[in-house]
């Protein structure tokens, strides 16, 4: 199935890469990067990531390196964090220059009442994937029989302790908070992140584990070569979660043999972005956007296999999510 952008969602991911940089709009921007020096560059920039062995990590460990290759900076380096709204929070507390985080989570966080400062895109990075991962010899294989079960549903800051809520409500099941004994058409929530989840699923403490991340997963495939597992089809939910909180999110794919043995699952994606605080100077953005558009090959992770969305075409595309004003005029020069 076609994403947003019309390409097949299994698209091996050197082929979307090299679709998007082949594009004739590269013609169309200046080698800006050159021109920096350090005179009128900023001495450090920051870029806030997430958990050990998470996409986010991977991510923003590339780009803080070639900011600094490329001479976007003096010096960058990647900020370890929870997730997405620790590092939305990173970002507005000035502590970080650049996050990564879901567009569901900046939308909630942009609208809250008496914000001084909002955040705003650089572009959309690539697709995030929730992942429903489940033991292959635990039985279960639809998310209506997770109730009565525990669940990890992500560590406190990550976006997917925000997602998971909302897909468990848009399947009509209730929580149970950690600590509670099983009830019927309830699911006993735990706030477990990706490798402390993990962890628990292995030695049955937990019975499922959702995560949002590229594909795939590093820390998901290692476990997978201790013990067998699974993943659960989300697709059923999405008519319901797009009804109640907006278009953040689509019908994505997870492609066979993304982690050995797993077959081919729909499930829920959202769209992946990097970010910044609106009041960012509008030079740093823009020679950030050129690298973006330059140097995309320097910022995949080698395991990825989702669609990428690295190309001046998809770059904007951002989920309703406004594009710093200088990420647009770079973006608008481009397209002419």
């Amino acid at each position: 199935m076609p994403d947003a952008a019309g390409l097949p969602a299994a698209l091996p991911r050197r082929a979307v890469l090299k679709a998007g940089l082949t594009s004739g709009f590269l013609a169309l921007l200046p080698p800006a990067l050159s021109s920096c020096t350090g005179k009128n560059r900023p001495a450090l920039l920051t870029v806030a990531g997430g958990e050990s062995g998470g996409f986010y990590l991977e991510f923003s460990t590339l780009l803080a390196a070639s900011l600094e290759r490329h001479g976007v900076a003096d010096h960058a380096k990647a900020l370890p964090t929870g997730g997405g709204l620790d590092n939305l929070a990173e970002v507005l507390a000035g502590r970080a220059t650049f996050a990564v985080a879901l567009a569901d989570s900046i939308a909630q966080q942009n609208s809250l009442p008496d914000r001084p400062v909002k955040v705003a895109a650089l572009g959309k990075v690539y697709e995030n994937y929730v992942h429903c991962v489940v033991r292959k010899d635990s039985g279960i294989r639809s998310f209506s029989q997770l109730a009565g079960r525990r669940v990890a549903v992500g560590q406190p800051g990550s976006g997917t302790s925000l997602t998971t809520p909302r897909l468990i409500e848009a399947a009509g099941l209730n929580t149970s908070p950690e600590g509670a004994g099983p009830t019927a058409g309830a699911v006993v929530v735990m706030s477990l992140g990706l490798n402390d989840g993990l962890a628990a699923l292995k030695a049955g403490s937990v019975d499922a584990l959702f995560w949002s991340g590229g594909v795939p997963t590093a820390a998901i495939a290692a476990a997978q070569q201790d013990v067998p597992l699974a993943l659960l089809d989300l697709s059923a939910l999405l008519p319901r979660l797009r009804q109640r909180y907006g278009a953040y999110y689509d019908r994505v794919l997870i492609p066979a043999g993304s982690y050995p043995g797993v077959p081919a699952v729909w499930t829920v994606g959202a769209a992946n972005l990097l970010l910044c605080r609106e009041d960012l100077d509008h030079d740093t953005v823009k020679r950030t956007v050129d690298l973006l558009v330059h140097y995309a090959g320097e910022l995949i992770p080698e395991s990825s296999l989702g669609v990428q969305f690295l190309s001046p075409e998809t770059l904007i595309n951002t989920a309703g999510i406004p594009l710093h004003p200088a990420a647009a005029s770079a973006y608008r020069s481009l397209h002419g």
